[in-house]
């Protein structure tokens, strides 16, 4: 009888394709509904893409119903901010992934840095803004560079950095009078630029449950070097080399178990994926950057293919309060994973490419996991900034490197971008 489990998997992106990848393996299930997914998810066992607007949330709960589905994963943020799982819960359906309160430390980049100052959790030293001539006069006499957020959800592209003073104060303009992020740039916070090696930490968390998930590292920028624009991110890898039991400990216990007891100090019930971003110092010591109230997208990618254990149980351990004695399994083998992108992301793109070369690309050892795609008359063609996300596992990360740019060579579309130096800060 285990078989009968019905998931409804919400969002159209590369994390979404992971997760709906890696639950279509457990035994546990039977029916897995991606709204509205994309051509990727569409190609798993036991996979049906439905259309549906991660959104439009009421036509949501009614499928559900209809189609008697028992765990609803979140994939993006924006549903989990408008309450999502809070519209779930009221219905009794399981859904997994942190109320609108809980979701609002990656909501508010102004709310979460008030979060971690009063809960003495490390970040950058900063100032919140809603008026130009205060966040210019701020800017004047600071150390460059400078770090700019807008305060709402602006898709990974809300961020920039200043190098001189001229800089911050036409950024200034664009995010607080032009409004270039719209509603989500209203307010902005003005940040100290931290140096080092960013890590991606992401944990389970049920109430004061904490289950650490395998690390990762993602690439931010477009261009290679860690140059230019913000991205949503243009590859990752799993996991990282330089963090040890000794600094996964200091994280967890100046970090991740402050954060946990901050949100119940508020009483907020927190269940889901919380990933820390952290800039890792030379002495590593940690900062956090930002708070996500989801998995990262690429990181989601590489991580799945080194989880060994079956993800549908491991989320339904969260309601059956035992998600941190899960005995959760690792692959010892390193995933990486290169992004896609179409030419002209995170700016203006164009879509509707067909894509080539992508048969018989995926094996034991590589996957390509769909992000931007749709099918049309049986052509898989371009629908989005990031398009795939090429990921493979090797016994190094210089072999999952090599089988992953060896397959990203293969497939083409108009106008195809990718970065080329996807784990370079470790290869080095």
């Amino acid at each position: 009888m285990e078989s009968k489990n019905r998931v409804l998997i919400v969002g159209s992106g590369g994390r979404e394709h992971a997760f709906a990848w890696k639950i279509s393996q457990s035994q546990k299930v039977e029916k897995i509904f991606v709204a509205p997914g994309n051509a990727g998810t569409e190609g798993e066992i036991k996979t049906t893409n439905i259309d549906i607007s991660p959104s439009d949330i009421d036509s949501l709960i009614r499928f559900s119903k209809n189609e008697n589905i028992n765990l609803v994963v979140v994939g993006p943020e924006d549903p989990l901010v408008n309450g999502i799982t809070d519209q779930f819960n009221i219905e009794g359906i399981n859904c997994f992934g942190p109320s609108a309160e809980a979701a609002k430390l990656e909501g508010s980049k102004g709310y979460s840095k008030m979060f971690m100052q009063k809960y003495g959790i490390p970040t950058a030293d900063y100032s919140t803004f809603d008026n130009v001539v205060e966040a210019k006069d701020y800017a004047k006499d600071k150390t460059y560079p400078l770090v700019i957020k807008a305060d709402g959800l602006a898709a990974g592209k809300g961020v920039v950095i200043v190098e001189n003073y001229a800089s911050a104060s036409k950024n200034i303009d664009e995010f607080l009078d032009q409004k270039k992020f719209g509603e989500a740039g209203n307010t902005i916070v003005i940040e100290e630029f931290l140096t080092g090696q960013e890590v991606s930490f992401i944990v389970m968390v049920n109430g004061e449950e904490i289950l650490p998930l395998a690390t990762s590292q993602d690439h931010k920028t477009i261009g290679e070097g860690d140059k230019g624009l913000n991205t949503g991110g243009m590859g990752a890898y799993s996991p990282v080399p330089f963090v040890n039991e000794k600094l996964n400990e200091k994280i967890l216990d100046s970090v991740i178990k402050p954060t946990v007891k901050g949100l119940l100090s508020e009483g907020i019930h927190f269940r889901g994926f919380l990933y820390a971003g952290l800039m890792i110092d030379e002495n590593l010591e940690a900062k956090v950057l930002e708070y996500n109230c989801r998995f990262g997208d690429p990181e989601t990618q590489p991580i799945m293919m080194r989880m060994e254990s079956d993800l549908y149980d491991l989320i339904d351990s969260s309601f059956k309060g035992s998600l941190d004695k899960f005995p959760i399994e690792w692959s010892s083998k390193v995933a990486l994973g290169v992004m896609m992108s179409s030419r002209g992301y995170p700016g203006e793109y164009e879509t509707g490419f067909e894509i080539s070369g992508l048969d018989n690309l995926n094996n034991d050892i590589l996957k390509v996991f769909h992000s931007g795609t749709k099918k049309e008359k049986n052509k898989i063609m371009t629908n989005g900034g990031r398009v795939l996300c090429v990921s493979a596992l090797g016994q190094n990360i210089q072999e999952s490197r090599d089988l992953a740019y060896s397959a990203v060579s293969k497939v083409n579309w108009k106008g195809c971008y990718f970065r080329k130096d996807i784990g370079f800060r470790v290869i080095r």
